[in-house]
């Protein structure tokens, strides 16, 4: 499924990578090769690590634990770049928290402990480096450009999935050979949930910032609940509608104090 995926996908990110692509570039070589590392680190490793976890555990699980990614970010932001978190983005981020608890706790169902230990520290993997991967663009893209550094992005991790498969399979399974649905399923994954979701993450980064992205983010969680609840009859309980509501009131009160810091003056005189 990751190599229909990024297949499918593999040539609109060559075509928005190099078709009068205007947007101006300031990278330097070390750029270049953060690029590659940030390229193998999201959307390469990071999805593989959360579909070999889903072997392990149920979905429930799984976005239980990807959905701690925000913390990540914050950590490497503090870290690498000295960027400290306000109190008022923290009280957002452990608001949403208490919104994806209340919505995926009811549904975490252990089963096989050594499964289940075995497939969390994958998703973990998968959360800590998507967090790198979001923590790297908010840093890259103002030197790319969000379509170039999207475009290059992904076409080294469509890249490093195919060579991944041709040397894990031997050349011993043919993708040609599928049913039909598989290719359609394939190629709507490519479209709907990778290509045009990976240009409006980079754009979204861009405005925002990674951090206060990552905030946002928690949304996601969200709208899979509800998807499911629209198109797969998945039952949606009363704790899940209130769940989603606080996790709303997290991102809301997260953007309510973006605003109120944008709108202070820059020096008493101002004031």
């Amino acid at each position: 499924m990751l190599l229909l995926r990024m297949v499918f996908s593999l040539p609109f990110y060559v075509f928005f990578a190099f078709y009068r692509n205007s947007e101006k570039s300031i990278a330097t070589h070390k750029d270049y090769g953060l690029l590659i590392l940030f390229g193998f680190l999201g959307y390469y490793l990071a999805s593989y690590f959360d579909f070999k976890g889903l072997i392990y555990v149920k979905a429930s699980l799984e976005r239980l634990i990807l959905f701690t990614y925000p913390t990540f970010v914050i950590l490497y932001s503090y870290y690498f770049l000295n960027i400290r978190i306000n109190r008022n983005q923290l009280w957002a981020i452990l608001i949403t928290y208490v919104g994806i608890l209340i919505v995926f706790v009811p549904e975490v169902d252990i089963g096989d402990q050594i499964a289940t230990i075995k497939g969390t520290g994958l998703i973990l993997l998968s959360a800590l480096t998507y967090g790198a991967y979001i923590f790297g663009s908010g840093w890259l893209i103002p030197k790319f450009g969000a379509r170039r550094f999207t475009s290059y992005v992904m076409i080294i991790s469509s890249a490093l999935i195919i060579v991944q498969f041709l040397v894990e399979s031997k050349m011993q399974i043919n993708v040609l050979a599928l049913p039909k649905g598989i290719y359609i399923l394939g190629f709507l994954i490519a479209i709907v949930s990778t290509v045009i979701p990976s240009f409006l993450i980079s754009f979204a980064i861009k405005e925002l910032g990674a951090n206060q992205f990552s905030i946002y983010g928690s949304v996601g969680p969200i709208s899979t609940i509800s998807l499911a609840f629209v198109f797969l009859g998945e039952r949606m309980t009363g704790w899940q509608v209130f769940g989603g509501l606080v996790v709303i009131a997290g991102v809301l009160a997260a953007e309510y104090y973006r605003k109120q810091v944008k709108t202070l003056p820059e020096s008493p005189a101002q004031a």
